[in-house]
């Protein structure tokens, strides 16, 4: 049987943990926060922040409660409880692919 094992905590060497600490200050910002581009819906103008990763893989951070500003999610949120991740808003979909496509918005390769 396998013991479980967790990552080193470093707590004998204090100096590689700060150096871990800072590590994972800079990646958090890094894939949670850099290059985050404004996009407000061509619909309903909510504002969003958008990263796209390649041509299939994007970002989306809603700065405000979905359900609140956007008519799609607030059907949704009518018919009962999410649970899991909602289906995106297809209105915010072609506006995200409309920005990739006038070049408002780059891919990260």
């Amino acid at each position: 049987m396998t013991a479980w094992a967790k990552a080193p905590d470093f707590a004998d060497r204090p100096e590689r943990r700060a150096q871990v600490r800072a590590q994972t200050v800079l990646d958090k910002e890094h894939y949670m926060e850099s290059g985050l581009t404004p996009i407000a819906c061509g619909t309903c103008g909510t504002e969003v922040l958008v990263r796209k990763h390649s041509s299939n893989q994007k970002t989306v951070q809603w700065t405000v409660n979905p359900a609140d500003h956007c008519p799609v999610f607030a059907k949704m949120a009518e018919a009962g409880p999410i649970f899991g991740k909602p289906d995106s808003c297809p209105n915010l979909e072609k506006t995200i692919d409309h920005a990739v496509a006038e070049g408002l918005l780059e891919i990260d390769d």
